[in-house]
């Protein structure tokens, strides 16, 4: 009986009768952050502190700081304000087109509920764009080049270019060469700017590593290069086995992340992050956080040299190597996909969705994935034919075989050689959130190609004359212009050589028919 009362004493006690109970009264309910109900008691208990008669001079202080700490924004506020202000610009700007496209008609001001409709569709679609979901046609709209449309050298390199990035935040380009040159230029103008490397001793302080094996000191020849997408960061790679890292502001070294024991082949960045993913001869990936100047993790799986890689917005890596595979990393699952080339070595890859991708060959083809087939979807075979007489072969209607092969040209031994190395397929690119890519060899040309995702093909649209080895391609986000990093010979070695070519960036404007031409 003695334990019954006692448990029945320990009970808790609801509210008192006659007390009503609202949840207004509860703190936990408030509407007010923490921060904002602290700064109100603290300005309560100094305006009873003034009262009683405290020092002046520290009233004054104390009201300062309580001032000044009002002023400090949650992490929710600041996130409300910025919604807030980029819906203001965005209105402000469909305001400005509307009133532009209405001047003549004279009609009134779209109301304030149309324009939230027009800036939640610009939104929608803007986001299925950046994911993929989405795709622009901008295949259908690239007129065929004329005999005088070809690219123009925009900057000079002394040795051959290895690697090309554009930032998306501006018309800024990125180039890098064998002899360790790292230029930033400028798209209209093709003003170029050079980053210099600092002294040893700087170099060692930001991190670098002595030299291993028989150097006797580190090679400044650059293998790779990537910017991240708010265009303030410059990740560059290469032979002395770092991965470095520059600010675009200022041209600075700012840090150098060792761990990798081969050469740093290739490098990208995970769009809208500072996350980066560099690949290298050791057969690994590894994960840097720029921002954060740290070490995240190394991926393995392949079992030659990584020789290509590719990220979009998801945390998924996309890698070729010399083992004849292409592998996507899935980095919060920790697992992997393996998709098996049938040919030989693959060289070069990059996403044209989250769920497709393309790739390039040192056999001179271009090969079409989905995520769901461990083998290519269609093949593009001789895409960068070596022909005798350096002529175009346009291919025909009945070179597609059913197995979803294309074969690209005239079929005779006088006609092409794609057992040169200036027919391996050293660069491929894509236009982001398009239907559009383009492939780089050595024999003279590069090839843009449609992209079907529907009929699951790939179809050869028009030849661009370029001399010299294509290591490097890149696509401005709207099409507007094509970028190769071109040089007189191959990216990862001196198997090749043209004297007639020029090391440096060529660029190429693409002329688009208007939007309202597309075809389906």
């Amino acid at each position: 009986m003695k334990n019954k009362k006692r448990g029945g004493g320990s009970a808790p006690k609801g509210p008192k009768k006659g007390k009503a109970f609202s949840l207004d009264d509860d703190p936990f309910f408030g509407t007010e952050s923490k921060k904002r109900r602290k700064v109100q008691l603290d300005e309560i208990e100094s305006e009873s502190d003034a009262d009683v008669g405290s020092d002046g001079e520290g009233g004054g202080e104390e009201a300062e700081e309580e001032e000044m700490e009002a002023v400090v924004e949650t992490a929710d506020e600041k996130r409300n304000r910025l919604a807030h202000e980029f819906l203001e610009n965005t209105r402000e700007l469909l305001r400005r087109a509307k009133e532009d496209e209405d001047d003549d008609s004279g009609e009134e001001d779209v109301k304030e509920g149309e324009m939230d409709s027009l800036v939640g569709k610009m939104l929608q679609q803007q986001q299925l764009e950046d994911s993929g979901r989405a795709r622009r046609a901008i295949a259908s709209r690239v007129k065929k080049p004329e005999p005088t449309d070809e690219f123009r050298i925009l900057v000079k390199h002394r040795q051959p270019v290895t690697a090309v990035a554009l930032s998306e935040v501006d018309l800024r380009g990125f180039s890098a060469s064998k002899d360790g040159a790292i230029l930033h230029w400028d798209v209209d103008s093709g003003k170029s700017e050079k980053y210099l490397w600092p002294s040893d001793a700087v170099l060692k302080s930001h991190g670098v590593k002595d030299p291993q094996g028989r150097a006797k000191k580190h090679s400044k020849h650059v293998l790779a290069l990537a910017v991240s997408s708010d265009g303030r960061y410059l990740a560059s790679g290469g032979l002395d086995r770092h991965v470095h890292l520059w600010d675009t502001r200022t041209r600075e070294h700012i840090l150098a992340f060792p761990g990798h024991r081969g050469p740093v082949s290739c490098l990208t960045f995970r769009q809208g992050s500072s996350e980066l993913f560099s690949g290298s001869y050791d057969r690994t990936v590894k994960i840097w956080n720029v921002e954060d100047r740290a070490y995240i993790n190394t991926l393995f799986g392949h079992q030659g040299e990584v020789l290509s890689i590719d990220c979009l917005r998801k945390e998924r890596v996309l890698t070729v190597g010399h083992d004849r595979s292409m592998q996507l990393f899935k980095v919060p699952e920790e697992s992997r996909l393996v998709f098996r080339a049938p040919a030989s070595s693959l060289e070069c890859c990059c996403f044209i969705s989250n769920d497709e991708f393309l790739s390039g060959s040192d056999d001179g083809s271009v090969e079409l994935w989905d995520m769901l087939r461990k083998k290519p979807v269609c093949i593009a075979k001789n895409a960068h034919p070596l022909l005798a007489a350096q002529k175009n072969a346009e291919p025909k209607d009945g070179d597609r075989i059913p197995n979803g092969h294309i074969e690209n040209g005239n079929h005779t031994s006088e006609s092409y050689d794609c057992s040169s190395t200036n027919s391996w397929v050293s660069s491929v690119a894509v236009c982001s959130g398009s239907d559009l890519a383009a492939s780089g060899a050595g024999n003279g040309s590069v090839r843009l190609w449609a992209i079907k995702s529907e009929s699951k093909v790939i179809q050869p649209l028009h030849n661009i004359p370029l001399v010299g080895f294509v290591n490097s391609l890149a696509f401005e986000k709207s099409g507007q212009f094509l970028v190769a990093g071109v040089g007189k010979e191959p990216r990862l070695g001196r198997w090749g050589h043209n004297p007639a070519a020029r090391n440096g960036i060529a660029i190429y404007s693409l002329k688009l028919s208007s939007e309202d031409t597309n075809t389906p």
